[in-house]
């Protein structure tokens, strides 16, 4: 039995929601959203929620049951509050800026690396070494952000690199003489 699933989740004024065949479409305030709905679970409109349930007793059923409520939930999320991850970059001569359409990144290669910024996806540098990526989709979100991350992830003897704000770099202590 899924505690997360039993749950409805609400629909809050201003964010209008629709299934429309195999699609769930969520409306409101930041943009639309829609995913596509598994066949393992029924979801419902009731009231101002959005109910999911399994659609038979399989296992397989019930453990999408949880997950499919959540990426309802997700949804919801996004299109009334959104979704921002923060990077932190750190190391000599490392810096981002953002120009235009493009997040220009100086991580200590020999070039510069240009990042294109998709589409429904807002990246802001409110210094040179802090990138702040916003956007409606959680999923989209942190897939932006670990793709920037993976330019140069942060090494464990001087801690340089891009990291998550907030993550704890494990350090080594160097050789001994």
């Amino acid at each position: 039995m899924s505690r997360i699933g039993k749950r409805p989740v609400p629909v809050p004024a201003g964010v209008t929601a629709s299934i429309e065949g195999k699609t769930l479409s969520v409306k409101g305030p930041k943009g639309t959203l829609s995913m596509g709905l598994a066949d393992e679970v029924t979801y419902a409109l009731e009231d101002g929620s959005i109910s999911v349930q399994p659609a038979n007793e399989t296992k397989r059923s019930r453990s999408f049951w949880g997950m499919q409520r959540t990426l309802v939930q997700n949804l919801i999320t996004g299109v009334t509050e959104g979704y921002s991850k923060t990077l932190q970059i750190t190391g000599v001569g490392y810096r981002a800026n953002v120009q235009g359409k493009n997040l220009k990144l100086q991580l200590g290669y020999s070039h510069d690396v240009d990042f294109a910024i998709p589409e429904g996806i807002t990246i802001a540098t409110p210094d040179q070494t802090t990138v702040q990526i916003t956007g409606i989709d959680k999923q989209q979100v942190g897939q932006v952000a670990a793709e920037i991350r993976r330019w140069r992830k942060p090494e464990p003897y001087k801690g340089k690199g891009i990291k998550y704000q907030g993550e704890f770099i494990f350090r080594k202590e160097g050789k001994k003489k």
